[in-house]
């Protein structure tokens, strides 16, 4: 079941980085909005060509989990600097340059997904509030997503395409998790 309009991102461009699951890909899709794929190794001339061609982009989603994949300390190193390398030559190449404004999603790996992934998933947060400060004046928004052991990839996509929309402008330097709350814990 699904909260969200289906036109909810009706003509806009979102791309995607890092191996998003099929399930934030089609929820995104089904919400209205053209997914593009980027290239891992993408640098700023490829980012700038790549802007010429395309639409503006709404939003850049980044997932690091495959990245971190069994969470050992190089998956962990890993991860980051994936996130960045893809990150930095599309702001810089593309989002910067277009004035028009964006918001970036990284998602990090779950708790449970090795003994390094509480220190992923808390450099994803420092980086997306660092970047929410630096990129402010270019109306560029940065949110992590943090997903709990039990999330499922339609939760992860519905939350992606809210912050994705236009109500995601309000979420900037955000760690957002997502997790299930028993009865006993919400009281």
């Amino acid at each position: 079941m699904t909260v969200l309009r289906a036109d909810l991102l009706q003509g806009t461009v979102v791309a995607l980085a890092g191996g998003v699951p099929c399930a934030v890909s089609d929820a995104l899709v089904g919400a209205g909005a053209k997914v593009e794929a980027l290239d891992q190794r993408l640098d700023e001339t490829d980012a700038e060509e790549w802007a010429r061609v395309r639409a503006p982009l709404r939003a850049v989603v980044l997932d690091a989990r495959p990245a971190f994949g069994t969470g050992g300390p190089e998956s962990l190193r890993a991860a980051v600097e994936q996130t960045w390398a893809s990150l930095r030559p599309l702001a810089t190449g593309a989002l910067i340059p277009s004035s028009e404004g964006a918001n970036i999603v990284l998602i990090a790996p779950s708790p449970d997904a090795g003994r390094y992934a509480e220190a992923a998933r808390a450099a994803l947060e420092n980086l997306a509030r660092t970047l929410s400060v630096e990129w402010a004046r270019y109306a560029l928004r940065t949110t992590a997503v943090l997903p709990g052991g039990q999330t499922s990839e339609d939760q992860l996509g519905e939350l992606v395409c809210f912050l994705a929309s236009s109500a995601g402008d309000y979420f900037s330097g955000c760690r957002l998790e997502l997790g299930s709350v028993s009865p006993a814990e919400s009281r």
